[in-house]
């Protein structure tokens, strides 16, 4: 198959809004060739091209605009080669909204035990059969070509948060390099190709990383080698010095992030937008983020409870179905348990930035955080 030249002019078009003046928190539009992403948005991670337990339907109604899946995961299988054949990943997964793959880069850090990383390539022994998978900068946008998603990602080195100072620099230096590798090596013109900002919470490798990217001139910036095990402050301190390094007229994208007061915390420092597998992975794991906290149904005490999950939210989950049957349900093993409160999740999380941006145009973004965390209470 062969694409035009990627350019971006006619696919893709961010458009600012409103920045709330107390706070830098942001509201806009991000017109893609599958639909119109209003930000700050939340990405469901659909890591193998599904939303673990829920049809797209079911993300549909709980509000997702946009979902994520993964080069590395969808490399090993089925194959670029058999989702491309199958119509690329929209079709595929039966998504008719705009779909966004992480390049691998992030398996570099979570799968390092089972990878080689050098400035060429990373290759990885595959955790499901031992079969070697070689990942380059090229051949990371050959797969996500391939692919079809309409946002792709550079292939980066995402480095442990406490490694040292040499170590942090030599990601931040590969980093660069493969990103002007990635620029070079696509080819279609449909997709949006976001360069990735290295440099733990050290400001001035923060800077570096941003000052190598912005001459590639990407139609947008991600924020990574956050929430890899570092304290939620420095995250935030970092966000405070990180988002003034990227252009105010292109997307931010924070990566792999995060609890609904880090969505809160990182929104008023200017991101755009979010994924991570925290409502999916804690609905399967019987705990459900409410109006008023997080919830762990499986605790004794909501046996005989017949009061709605979360009656004042925004999910018909939460509305309709009690606290004593959804215990019931994880107790029981049902399959059924784990998918309600999946979707439950997914809709707490897609209300929560849909009312922050409402919020945003109100220029009462720091008030809303506030309430929410005071209703949240100590384990938001």
């Amino acid at each position: 198959m062969t694409y035009k030249k990627a350019n971006h002019v006619a696919s893709f078009r961010f458009e600012l809004q409103h920045t709330d003046p107390n706070t830098g928190a942001r509201a806009g539009q991000w017109h893609t060739p599958h639909g119109i992403v209003d930000t700050p948005a939340f990405m469901p991670v659909g890591t193998l091209g599904t939303v673990k337990g829920l049809l797209p339907e079911q993300l549909k109604a709980a509000g997702a605009q946009m979902v994520l899946s993964n080069t590395y995961h969808l490399a090993l299988r089925p194959g670029a080669d058999v989702v491309e054949e199958l119509g690329g990943l929209h079709q595929f997964m039966n998504w008719s909204g705009p779909i966004l793959t992480d390049s691998g880069g992030f398996q570099v850090f979570s799968l390092a035990k089972l990878s080689k990383l050098t400035d060429d390539q990373v290759v990885f022994r595959s955790h499901i059969d031992g079969s070697l998978l070689e990942l380059s900068p090229e051949k990371a946008i050959r797969i996500q070509e391939q692919l079809g998603a309409d946002c792709i990602m550079c292939l980066d080195e995402c480095p442990p948060h406490d490694v040292g100072q040499d170590r942090l620099r030599a990601a931040v230096q590969r980093t660069t390099a493969w990103a002007a590798r990635c620029r070079d090596a696509q080819k279609r013109d449909d997709q949006a190709l976001f360069g990735i900002v290295q440099g733990g919470i050290d400001p001035h490798l923060r800077e570096e990383s941003a000052e190598g990217l912005l001459p590639l001139d990407f139609p947008g910036y991600a924020i990574g080698g956050l929430s890899v095990g570092e304290d939620p402050n420095d995250m935030y301190k970092t966000l405070d010095f990180t988002t003034p390094f990227l252009p105010v007229e292109k997307p931010r994208y924070l990566m792999g992030v995060g609890k609904p007061v880090d969505l809160l915390e990182s929104i008023i420092r200017g991101v755009d937008l979010f994924d991570c597998v925290m409502p999916t992975r804690n609905g399967r794991n019987a705990m459900a983020f409410t109006s008023n906290g997080p919830v762990k149904i499986r605790n004794a005490k909501y046996q005989r409870d017949v009061t709605p999950l979360d009656p004042d939210g925004p999910s018909e989950v939460g509305r309709i179905y009690s606290r004593g049957y959804l215990r019931h349900l994880f107790v029981a093993k049902e399959m059924l348990g784990a998918i309600l409160l999946s979707w439950h999740n997914i809709a707490f999380y897609e209300n929560l930035v849909r009312e922050m941006r409402q919020a945003i145009f109100e220029n009462r973004s720091a008030e809303f955080r506030a309430d929410q965390l005071a209703r949240w209470g100590s384990d938001p």
